[in-house]
């Protein structure tokens, strides 16, 4: 279920929204998590049911293994227990995820003919994994208690962040549940994240998707594409990318507040950071948090020398390109990522005003250390949407190639969306001539607006600041009738295929 869906939005959210309250003002607060849990898992399993069998099989391993380790009382037995966890859950994620990549790979290499099994990838298998590594791997380490099932499946399957993050941790959100509190309707918390939830709405209907139309046309035409339409078309992907993963964040973080759960910032304005790793600082920042933790740390962190840290934020970087997706693109996405990052810890060159602790021997304006940064994160993204790598090396010869071919009308032509029909057809009647060129300013209007948006406040430091008059309200009403709409050109968010 999407949460730009009527579905959602007219059925499924008031009646979790009705049940959670009505229940817990009975003081039935096991039940309102059970009626909770249950909700959740109607959620995932609209999309397949199939996907259901695989996360309540995942939850039910995870907590007998958690179960079994009350009764542990030596080292051996946490250390086993530990094995087992790790393996159980990236097996599983392996199996769904990775097995036919794998498999690609060992006959490319051997010249072997092992069959590929074409697995369906479960919806945010990703995310609900990790979420359950983390746990196992504190319990096994003696960090984490046992908690209840009722508890548990609650964490694992609360449905704002059950399919694309945040990856939250176990003590970030049962002992939240277990507030009899936050079991009380809070009209300020609910205004909040409602409001929240239809800015992120806004975000990805009204610009995400737009801006979809012109990236799946480029992507899908990579070898005809000239200079300019190649830019063009990795500008509208990086807004796209943008859009969608900061409107599912807002709207995971508004339907949080609306059940007065606290979910933990996953993105922040990352377009506005002025180093690589400022920008990993703030674009899902609970993944980054996850890799950190139970990678970069274990491996010696940034206490063992200058080489093996560098060496140690490779190896984060190139797991979290292989995180998002099983294709060498993603790998090769991760690696320049990583690249970007270890030469911003060598400190050669530093920007003015960072808060750096040692001052690099280069400084420059923080203006020029933005430019590098969105420039090279965009140049990364031609790995990232590519379907292969002769595909992504021919978006970057497209783009150095420095033709003309006036490709960029078929791409502008994409922009012939519902809110410039008037405006087409006046044209149409006055000077059709002139309707190739009104495309393509409608495409550079579109990123012109989107450039504006992403270097203004964030839409929860919107909420966080508002005094919700009348003018604030209306622009809510607006956005919400607006996407509305638009839900007749409803896509699935990038970060589910993760």
């Amino acid at each position: 279920m999407l949460f730009n869906s009527y579905i959602f939005i007219f059925l499924f959210l008031p009646a979790a929204l009705l049940g959670w309250y009505t229940l817990n003002r009975l003081q039935k607060y096991r039940l309102a998590q059970i009626f909770l849990s249950g909700m959740s898992l109607w959620f995932y399993g609209y999309f397949n049911t199939y996907y259901l069998l695989i996360i309540v099989a995942s939850i039910l391993v995870n907590y007998l293994l958690s179960y079994i380790m009350k009764f542990s009382r030596t080292r051996l037995t946490h250390r086993i227990g530990l094995a087992a966890g790790i393996s159980i859950n990236l097996g599983i994620l392996f199996y769904f995820k990775y097995y036919d990549f794998f498999i690609e790979n060992i006959n490319l290499l051997f010249r072997s003919d092992f069959h590929l099994k074409h697995i369906l990838l479960p919806l945010g298998i990703s995310f609900f994994t990790f979420q359950q590594l983390s746990f196992m791997i504190d319990r096994c380490t003696g960090k984490a208690e046992h908690y209840s099932f009722t508890d548990y499946i609650t964490f694992v399957t609360f449905f704002p962040q059950l399919i694309a993050g945040p990856i939250v941790l176990y003590d970030e959100i049962i002992p939240q549940f277990k507030d009899t509190a936050k079991r009380v309707f809070s009209p300020s918390n609910f205004a909040k994240g409602l409001s929240l939830f239809i800015l992120g709405l806004g975000k990805k209907v009204l610009l995400a998707d737009t801006l979809a139309f012109a990236t799946n046309f480029g992507f899908a035409q990579t070898y005809f594409l000239d200079s300019p339409s190649t830019l063009l078309v990795i500008l509208a992907y990086t807004f796209q990318i943008y859009f969608d993963f900061s409107g599912y964040s807002d709207m995971a973080m508004g339907l949080g507040y609306m059940f007065n759960i606290a979910l933990p910032v996953n993105f922040n304005s990352p377009y506005k950071a002025c180093s690589v790793k400022e920008l990993w600082q703030r674009w899902h920042m609970t993944l980054s948090r996850f890799f950190v933790t139970y990678v970069y740390i274990p491996l010696g962190g940034s206490k063992r020398g200058k080489a093996r840290t560098m060496i140690n934020t490779m190896v984060i970087f190139a797991l979290s390109g292989l995180w998002h997706g099983a294709n060498w693109t993603y790998v090769a996405w991760g690696t320049m990522q990583g690249l970007l990052a270890v030469w911003d810890n060598l400190g050669i060159m530093g920007v003015k005003g960072s808060g750096e602790k040692k001052a690099a021997r280069l400084q420059i304006p923080r203006w020029l250390g933005w430019f590098f940064t969105f420039s090279f994160f965009n140049l990364s993204l031609f790995f990232f949407r590519s379907e292969n790598m002769a595909y992504a090396f021919q978006m970057f010869k497209n783009l150095f190639s420095f033709r003309n071919t006036g490709y960029i009308y078929k791409l502008a032509a994409t922009m012939d969306i519902p809110e410039f029909y008037i405006v087409k057809q006046i044209i149409t009647m006055a000077a059709p001539g002139i309707l190739p060129t009104a495309y393509i300013a409608v495409l550079l209007l579109l990123l012109a607006v989107s450039g504006f948006i992403v270097t203004r406040k964030n839409a929860l430091e919107i909420v966080e600041t508002t005094d919700y008059n009348s003018r604030f309200c209306w622009l809510i009403v607006l956005i919400f009738l607006w996407s509305l709409i638009s839900f007749s050109q409803v896509s699935t968010f990038i970060y589910f295929n993760f």
